[in-house]
C-alpha cells in the first residue's frame, strides 16, 4: 500500500457511520428475530449453519439470545476440502453459547452431483497436470490499494510439495468452475432446511451487507434463508457485535476466508480486493455523499485508492443485482 500518507485526520466521513450503539443494536435485533421467526413465520426456533466464521458465530449467538437452546440448533456440514479446523471451531462456538449442533458431512452429497469432478474437468482444460493431491483456488487480482485493475479471475494451482502456478480463465473454464462449485452452498442450503422443517423452525441467514450487496453469495445457497439478522450491518459492525456478545476470541481473531476451494483464500483475496474497516469506511463516507479526497484525507490514503474502491462498491452491486432479485413474474 505505497500511496498511503501519514499526517493529522481532523475528520472522519465513514469512519463515524460505522459507530453504532452495540448494546441497543443487539437487543434491537433479538427482539426483532424472535418477532419476525415465532409471529410472521410461525416457527418454534431457528437453524443455523455454523463454520467458526465471524457471521455465523455472531448469528448464532444472536439466535442464542432471542430464543431458549433448545430452540436453537447450530448445524455443521464439512466436506472432503473443508479445512478442519473450521469444525472444530464450530463445536466450540455451539458449546460457547450452550447450543445444540447437527453435523451433516457434504462429501458423498457433493460427489454425487459431480462438484468436484466437474471443478476439476474445467481445472485440468487449464493444468492437465491436475490431479489428486493438488489444490486449486480462484482469485482476483492484487488488494485495490495498490493498483487499478479488471475483476478477472486467476485459477491458482498447488502441487503436493507446495509449488504454486497461476493462470487466466476463459470464461467457459471460469463459468463450470464456479457452477460447479456453487453446489456446495446450495448443498448446505438443502441441509439446512432438512433440519428446520424436521424441527418446525426457521433458517437464519449470515450474510452482512458486505457479502448481500456486492454480491458474494449464491442464489439459492447461502443466500436462500427465512431471515437475515445481519444483512443490514457492515463487516466491521459485525466483529464489533460480536465483541459485545462475546464471541470467543479465537473466532475473532480469525482471518475471514471462504472455505469453498481446497487451496483456502481469504474473502479479501477472492472478492472484496480490500481490508474491510476501509472498504467499509469507504462505502459509508460513499454513502453520506463526502468526496474521495475528504474520505483519503480521513483514512490516510490518496485520493485514487479511494476512487479506485469507489468504482468498485458500485460496479459489483451493478453487475450482481440479478442475484437479489425474487423471481420474476411474466
Amino acid at each position: 500500500m505505497t500511496e498511503r500518507k501519514d499526517g493529522p485526520r481532523t475528520s472522519r466521513p465513514g469512519m463515524d457511520a460505522l459507530e453504532m450503539d452495540v448494546p441497543a443494536e443487539a437487543q434491537r435485533i433479538v427482539e426483532a428475530l424472535r418477532h419476525v421467526v415465532t409471529r410472521t413465520l410461525h416457527r418454534q426456533g431457528v437453524v443455523v449453519g455454523i463454520s467458526g466464521g465471524i457471521d455465523s458465530s455472531v448469528v448464532l449467538a444472536l439466535c442464542a439470545r432471542a430464543f431458549p437452546s433448545d430452540h436453537v440448533l447450530g448445524v455443521i456440514m464439512p466436506e472432503v476440502e473443508s479445512n478442519p479446523e473450521s469444525a472444530s471451531m464450530a463445536q466450540h462456538l455451539a458449546a460457547h453459547f450452550a447450543v445444540p449442533t447437527a453435523v451433516a458431512d457434504l462429501t458423498q452429497a457433493l460427489e454425487a452431483q459431480g462438484c468436484y469432478a466437474r471443478r476439476d474437468e474445467a481445472i485440468r482444460r487449464v493444468f492437465p497436470e491436475y490431479t489428486k493431491g493438488w489444490k486449486a483456488k480462484l482469485v482476483l487480482p492484487g488488494s485495490l490499494l495498490r493498483e487499478d485493475t479488471l475483476n478477472v479471475f486467476t485459477l491458482t494451482v498447488v502441487n503436493p510439495a507446495g509449488v504454486e502456478a497461476s493462470k487466466r480463465l476463459t470464461a467457459r473454464d471460469f463459468l463450470q468452475i464456479m457452477a460447479a462449485s456453487n453446489l456446495k452452498q446450495r448443498t448446505r442450503m438443502n441441509t439446512l432446511y432438512y433440519h428446520a422443517e424436521t424441527l418446525n423452525f426457521a433458517v437464519a441467514g449470515t450474510a452482512n451487507r458486505d457479502e448481500y450487496d456486492l454480491g458474494f453469495f449464491v442464489k439459492y445457497g447461502d443466500g436462500g434463508v427465512d431471515v437475515s439478522p445481519i444483512v443490514h450491518l457492515f463487516k466491521t459492525q459485525v466483529f464489533q457485535l460480536g465483541e459485545h456478545l462475546g464471541v470467543p476470541r479465537e473466532i475473532l481473531a480469525r482471518t475471514p476466508t471462504t472455505d469453498t476451494y481446497s487451496a483456502g483464500s481469504t474473502q479479501e483475496e477472492f472478492f472484496f480486493r480490500a481490508p474491510f474497516e476501509i472498504l467499509d469506511a469507504i462505502w459509508a463516507g460513499l454513502e453520506q455523499g463526502a468526496k474521495p479526497a475528504v474520505i483519503a484525507e480521513a483514512l490516510g490514503l490518496s485520493e485514487n485508492q479511494v476512487d479506485r474502491v469507489m468504482r468498485d462498491i458500485l460496479h459489483k452491486r451493478q453487475t450482481t443485482e440479478y442475484l437479489r432479485m425474487p423471481p420474476l413474474g411474466l
